[in-house]
């Protein structure tokens, strides 16, 4: 009994050791932890590709899968440096920070406010985009439309709902900002964006869900000594219509047009051979009547010597003209164009 008793109290001390071994590999430390849910501050910046940040945004479609819009964005920034010139008088530097891919959701939560949100629509598209501009670049605009003094920064009052002036000053800069975007994009789609509305509460320009993914393109606007920042958000829904047009790959300013391939078809189907029918007359005739022909059977036309001839081609009229004699051949002499080429 003595060494049963033994045995047992081993197999317990074992057991118990087991079990402390297991219990200490399930404990993480507090940087583990954070490194598993992409809360690592050593590396914040890489928050959103580790961890279950990662999983999370899996999800989202990554803008470079539209390497044409990447183009439309620099032709964008191109055309705003000479509109915004012409608009402010001003000299003015255009540059694009950045396009990212983030859930519209997310966005709205990490505006900074005061800010103006303008929303616009696209009319062939039939959807809605949104167009951001922070505080420092309203005061700078409204500062600079109202003649403000170079080399002075512009006054920034905070606290306070935006006035009727300056909402204005700062619609009229975004009808620019839309017609130069409506530009950018007319070698790729023709598309008319519309200014909407003008909100200053995130919450009242919702133009799609939150867990939607959204494009975005941070710009810097700098005015000598002034400026501030433009945000255009384009939800992936509203660029669906182009999503085709937006794959392709970008060759020369005609965006992906071969002028050489162009030119070399052209040239072959002018050497094409396609085959003509005169066509001299038609007739209508029951079904009985048709079935009732045999050999020697006559169909009368209602056609003369002097009547009009139909050139087809398939079942299309090209020609009229018409019918003689040359060299011993039947002709057709073509009198009228039926088809402009």
């Amino acid at each position: 009994m003595a060494t049963n008793d033994d045995l047992a109290a081993e197999w317990e001390s074992m057991s118990d050791e087991e079990d402390g071994d297991v219990g200490s590999a399930r404990v993480l430390n507090q940087d583990e932890i954070d490194s598993l849910l992409g809360f690592d501050e050593a590396g914040a910046g890489e928050a959103d590709t580790s961890g279950i940040h990662a999983i999370v945004n899996s999800a989202l479609v990554s803008y470079e899968r539209l390497p044409m819009l990447e183009v439309v964005f620099d032709r964008l920034v191109r055309m705003m440096s000479t509109s915004l010139r012409n608009f402010t008088s001003d000299n003015v530097e255009v540059s694009l920070d950045n396009i990212t891919s983030i859930r519209f959701g997310d966005y709205l939560n990490s505006i900074p406010l005061p800010a103006m949100l303008s929303v616009f629509k696209a009319e062939e598209w039939d959807n809605f985009g949104l167009l951001v501009v922070d505080s420092a670049l309203i005061y700078s605009i409204v500062d600079v439309l109202l003649g403000g003094r170079r080399g002075t920064a512009a006054m920034r009052i905070e606290g306070r709902p935006y006035t009727t002036i300056e909402r204005n000053l700062v619609e009229r800069m975004v009808n620019v900002v839309l017609s130069d975007l409506s530009a950018a994009f007319d070698p790729l789609s023709p598309v008319t964006f519309r200014f909407d509305r003008l909100e200053t509460n995130p919450r009242f320009a919702t133009i799609a869900r939150p867990a939607n993914a959204a494009v975005l393109a941070r710009l810097r606007i700098d005015m000598e000594d002034r400026g501030g920042r433009l945000e255009l958000m384009l939800p992936y829904a509203t660029l669906e219509p182009v999503r085709e047009l937006l794959l392709q790959m970008f060759m020369g300013e005609k965006f992906g047009r071969d002028s050489i391939w162009e030119t070399h078809l052209a040239n072959e189907l002018w050497n094409t051979d396609v085959e003509l029918e005169a066509v001299l007359d038609e007739i209508v005739m029951p079904l009985n009547d048709v079935l009732n022909l045999k050999p020697g059977s006559r169909i009368l036309l209602n056609a003369m010597p002097s009547s009009t001839i139909d050139m087809r081609c398939g079942n299309v009229s090209l020609f009229s003209g018409k019918m003689g004699r040359k060299s011993g051949n039947i002709a057709v002499r073509i009198s009228n164009r039926l088809r402009k080429m």
